[in-house]
């Protein structure tokens, strides 16, 4: 039985973007590249050639990866979630650091989409298991490289 992967909606779309960018601009050109190269002659030591079989190694690849990835995928759309106020896979959250008062905004996502840049951890990150479950008001206590640290739960948001 292969394990669903859990994928927000909105990651699940930039997943398919990027399977049809690949499969409509990336490999017609790799195709053409070839075509090109093989032209010129003598393949032994065609630098164009070797490089346009490398990145169509690569460009099918992922087609590979996408394609499974969206294929073993359980998408959850928060907005649809009947969690009750608590900490789930989808869920903005916002934080107070008990120790400085800093206030942070996360969203709970799936590896593939996580971006610390754009506030999505990982549901697999030691911030998001601690979070999982919790409420508005409840305390998660985080262990981090330098000892643990512990967020206050301010607000849960299914966005």
């Amino acid at each position: 039985m292969m394990s669903k992967t859990p994928l927000t909606v909105v990651g699940a779309e930039l997943l398919r973007k990027e399977l049809h960018r690949l499969k409509t601009v990336e490999r017609p050109a790799v195709i053409t590249a070839i075509a090109e190269a093989r032209a010129q002659g003598d393949l032994s030591e065609n630098a164009e050639y070797d490089a346009a079989k490398e990145k169509q190694s690569f460009v099918e690849g992922r087609i590979v990866e996408l394609e499974f990835k969206l294929g073993s995928a359980q998408i959850i759309d928060p907005k649809t979630l009947a969690a009750d106020g608590r900490c789930v896979f989808g869920t903005t959250v916002v934080l107070e650091d008990v120790n400085n008062g800093d206030v942070v905004t996360y969203q709970i996502v799936g590896d593939d989409e996580a971006d610390i840049k754009h506030r999505k951890i990982s549901i697999s990150s030691p911030i998001a298991r601690a979070l999982i479950g919790k409420s508005e008001g409840d305390i998660a206590e985080v262990q981090a490289p330098g000892g643990v640290r512990e967020y206050e739960v301010v607000e849960v948001q299914y966005l």
